[in-house]
């Protein structure tokens, strides 16, 4: 690998990648942060809905559901992909006071219990089904497609992954040890821990760049969600949007391209299935295309 970076000029017409930032440079990858649920695991999948839905009933709590509310609910829940759940959990709390219907206002922590009980729910049963599948290629079918092909690519080619997520973290490494993608990472598994920022993607993004004396373009973050794709943008690192459709783990999903367009991504894929390409793009040189 040499110092020279690429920019989309120097790239074929590749009709699966949109870039939006023309002036991205590319080719000097030593080391990728990963978003977990949505870009690497579906198995979280339809968590936006079961939260707006404990959100609308914690605020009316039986009470009449004040008009537009389900859509200042479902906007908040959209705008905050990626933070810790327990700040979600803080502004539901805030959101209670405010609408003021609730007779019984519980905490932020309450909240997250809770919602994590509603969540575990379709969570737990997918792993069992996956357990009694009996077969590793089963993972598959709880992965964005090709990403674990692009994850080995990126791990051969000696670049340095992290995983990150808002999740909690026994969550995250439950979860990454199930679809056989934890061994990637190694330590460098950061799910939530109570309720300290000490590993929000923020302050990972920030510690990888200043502990490696990285230039920004040598750390690519791939995410669906806001929160990484802004922080990536802010640290001059690249900004891979994955706006993949869950339910059917690859093609596009408008509503997150839209978020991410409005994060600031350089780059947007719908999924991984041109992992080659995309692995010649980040770490390879300009003769390989």
């Amino acid at each position: 690998m040499s110092d020279k970076f690429l920019t989309p000029p120097d790239l074929p017409p590749y009709p699966w990648l949109e870039i939006i930032n023309p002036q991205v440079r590319l080719g000097q990858v030593r080391h990728a942060l990963f978003d977990f649920d949505g870009t690497i695991s579906v198995i979280r999948r339809g968590w936006e809905a079961i939260m707006i839905a404990l959100m609308v009933e914690m605020i009316c709590e039986g009470q009449l559901q004040p008009v537009g509310l389900e859509g200042d609910v479902a906007a908040y829940v959209d705008r905050s992909t990626g933070i810790l759940t327990i700040e979600q959990m803080r502004w539901l709390e805030e959101a209670v006071r405010r609408y003021g219907l609730a007779q019984h206002p519980r905490t932020a922590r309450e909240y997250k219990r809770i919602y994590n009980d509603r969540m575990l729910r379709p969570v737990r049963a997918r792993l069992a089904q996956l357990e009694s599948a009996g077969d590793p290629a089963a993972t598959d079918t709880l992965t964005i497609a090709g990403v674990r092909s692009f994850l080995e690519g990126l791990y051969e080619r000696g670049v340095t992954l992290y995983l990150a997520s808002g999740t909690d973290h026994v969550f995250v490494q439950e979860e990454a040890s199930a679809l056989g993608v934890s061994e990637f990472f190694g330590p460098h598994i950061y799910g939530a821990r109570d309720e300290s920022q000490e590993d929000s993607k923020e302050r990972i993004i920030q510690r990888i760049l200043t502990e490696h004396e990285l230039r920004g373009a040598e750390l690519l973050v791939v995410g669906d969600g806001p929160v990484e794709i802004f922080h990536a943008r802010s640290q001059a690192a690249i900004a891979l949007g994955v706006a993949a459709d869950e339910d059917q783990r690859q093609g596009l999903d408008p509503r997150k391209r839209a978020r991410l367009l409005a994060a600031g991504a350089d780059l947007i894929i719908t999924d991984f299935s041109h992992c080659q390409e995309l692995l010649a793009m980040f770490t390879q040189e300009l003769t390989d295309f």
